[in-house]
């Protein structure tokens, strides 16, 4: 398998789902709130402050197509492999990416960076989220 097996667009999907699923999860109404003060930003600090958006985002797009075109490869070997149902095996592929590489990854840069539990399991949460969806949708869009 290579990056000529991947289906494009449906990586591009991903990484709309990817957005979609960050406004959500980062929303006031859901985790943001607790992810910032959990981070050590104020109420009053602005998030869009210090930095360059463009890059920000620039860069989040991305990774995100980088993680779908990734994700999307081992989905391709994991189906071939197991020949099981895509819509089963896809979704669990992305889980075990998650559980195995971003999981205890992101856990190390969160408790060094003093950051804790509750921070990693918000971050760490949104890519499970988006890891599974991910391969469910490469999975199924082959």
């Amino acid at each position: 398998m290579s990056l000529f097996s991947v289906n494009w667009l449906a990586v591009a999907a991903c990484v709309v789902i990817s957005m979609v699923s960050g406004m959500v999860w980062y929303n006031p109404r859901t985790f943001f709130t607790i992810w910032w003060k959990g981070i050590g930003k104020s109420d009053t600090q602005d998030p869009g402050a210090g930095g360059s958006m463009a890059l920000t985002w620039s860069l989040t797009i991305l990774s995100s197509a980088v993680q779908a075109a990734f994700i999307a490869i081992a989905v391709n070997i994991a189906i071939g492999a197991t020949r099981g149902n895509p819509l089963l095996v896809g979704p669990a592929t992305g889980f075990a990416l998650w559980l195995g590489i971003v999981a205890p990854t992101n856990l190390v840069n969160k408790l060094f960076a003093g950051h804790g539990l509750t921070v990693w399991a918000i971050e760490a949460g949104n890519h499970m989220f988006n890891f599974i969806l991910f391969g469910l949708v490469l999975g199924a869009w082959r």
